[in-house]
């Protein structure tokens, strides 16, 4: 078992084994062991926590509420600024922290760290515009006043494919509004989580403000997270299917809900479009984190007339990607999360080659370890095959072929998902027409890279509700309070 002083860290206390609550670091006799994707080696013992140490936080952020809501906006901000400071001099072993317990490459983890720093940054400012109204009264003697205010305490749980990004996205809104945080990270990726705890305390947030409860009692947990009574919010990213389950859950308490789900996103390139930057765009969105992204692109849909030289140009792009373990240098792709995740990708492929699609290249685990898959191309691919009508959550590409731009719009919005869409076009009004008609909570037009804290995250349909990001994703973490003012005419 490695130490912390192991794992080759400037500073070997960023590696915390216990559940942050209240300010301080909780034990238990229970452990969990996280290891490391690429190797299956351990990284580190972690204490296993339950229903005690989640109703504990919980209670601590209650208790937090008023102290930390009651402090101006201003004061807010310095200490999230503290933080996000300390995140970004700490890039490094924050990084090398994630790519150890998740796999992802090394300057793809670096890339994560300096995105999730961005939401405490931005909200840190964002919070100090929570504007209200006045309402011309209905009368004379009357003013109509509406104010915001914190919803209370928020409770989150969060994946392993962005261990760091998907907490600080959710905390740095909710502590910006005023709100106190709880959340139960992904149990194979906790040290994330941890670290960032410690460099909260650091920067002076106070105890009981944010919270972190790691334990593998997902069901026992969630239902203190959903159905507590003194938790205000719940926010999750994770599956549809288990985010409908947790709503429902929140439905005993009707809580307010946001949530981040899963995605189909198509990628489309028209014959117009610029080719090189189409395949540059695709490899990107596609192949980015080894493909396990709820926004990667999920469907590749080629133009007749443009399918042939995309698909070679693109197969030339992806078999230059490296695989292997992300700490090494010139890695592109790393380990899928386990060896069941690697199965389930396999099982998509073969079930589409049984239906009729072609193996372009890949196609198979990966030399590296039992946990990788080949970066993989498929062609004859129909959208009725498994591996378009499902979230893929690894590095295959299906490409389609479409005719005209009113079959390819068909195409793209015959899923439940409404997540992410990319496509590639010059024409202004291809450009959009298809960006309107897309059913998509967000679309990339000619870029394949959207996501950033200034914008509104977020999908429609069964890809969830809310928004994450900019100036809108405070929205979910107030509430709107109306004050009507009588008898002022006298």
């Amino acid at each position: 078992m490695q130490n912390p002083k192991d794992l080759g860290l400037k500073d070997s206390s960023l590696v915390k084994n216990f559940s942050y609550i209240n300010g301080s670091w909780h034990s238990s006799d229970a452990q969990l062991t996280v290891t490391n994707p690429a190797d299956n080696s351990d990284v580190a013992t972690i204490s296993n926590a339950g229903v005690a140490e989640t109703e504990l936080a919980v209670k601590a952020a209650k208790d937090t509420l008023k102290m930390w809501s009651a402090k101006s906006a201003n004061e807010r901000a310095t200490l999230m600024r503290n933080w996000f400071n300390l995140m970004m001099e700490n890039q490094d072993d924050l990084a090398r922290i994630l790519t150890m317990e998740q796999g992802k490459p090394l300057a793809e983890a670096k890339g994560e760290i300096a995105y999730g720093a961005a939401f405490l940054e931005w909200f840190a400012e964002e919070g100090k515009r929570v504007y209200g109204d006045t309402i011309p009264g209905p009368s004379g003697d009357k003013r109509i006043v509406v104010i915001k205010q914190p919803v209370g305490v928020v409770a989150s749980i969060t994946p392993w494919n962005f261990p760091n990004a998907m907490i600080a996205r959710k905390a740095a809104a909710a502590l910006a509004a005023g709100c106190t945080f709880v959340v139960r990270p992904a149990t194979q990726t906790p040290l994330s989580a941890l670290a960032m705890a410690e460099l909260a305390e650091r920067a002076g947030i106070p105890a009981g403000v944010f919270n972190v409860v790691v334990g593998d009692d997902a069901r026992g947990m969630g239902k203190v997270l959903t159905q507590h009574p003194d938790v205000a919010k719940f926010t999750f990213t994770g599956s549809t299917p288990v985010g409908k389950s947790l709503i429902a859950q929140c439905a005993t308490t009707v809580k307010k809900v946001s949530m981040e789900l899963g995605g189909n996103a198509p990628f489309i390139v028209f014959n117009d479009a610029d080719i090189d930057a189409a395949v540059q765009g695709a490899l990107v969105s596609k192949y980015r984190n080894a493909g396990q992204t709820c926004v990667c692109t999920n469907r590749i849909l080629v133009q007749s007339g443009v399918h042939e030289e995309f698909t070679k140009k693109f197969s030339a792009a992806v078999a230059q990607l490296n695989i292997g373990n992300g700490l090494h240098d010139g890695i592109n792709i790393g380990p899928m999360i386990s060896n069941t995740a690697v199965n389930d990708v396999a099982t998509l492929v073969a079930d589409s080659v049984a239906a009729g699609a072609k193996i372009v290249m890949g196609g198979q685990q990966g030399d590296a370890g039992e946990n990788f898959y080949q970066p993989t191309i498929l062609s004859h691919v129909t959208n009725d095959m498994a591996i378009a009508q499902n979230e893929i959550f690894g590095p295959v590409s299906p490409i389609l072929t479409f005719e005209t731009e009113a079959e390819a719009i068909a195409i793209a919005n015959d899923t439940e998902f409404g997540l992410a869409a990319y496509f590639y076009a010059r024409d202004i009004g291809t450009i959009w027409r298809v960006a309107e008609a897309l059913e998509y909570g967000m679309v990339g037009i000619n870029e394949g890279i959207i996501s950033n804290a200034a914008a509104p995250f977020g999908g429609i349909k069964q890809s969830g509700s809310g928004r994450e990001g900019s100036k809108y994703g405070l929205d979910d973490f107030l509430e709107i309070k109306y004050l009507c003012m009588g008898g002022l005419d006298k």
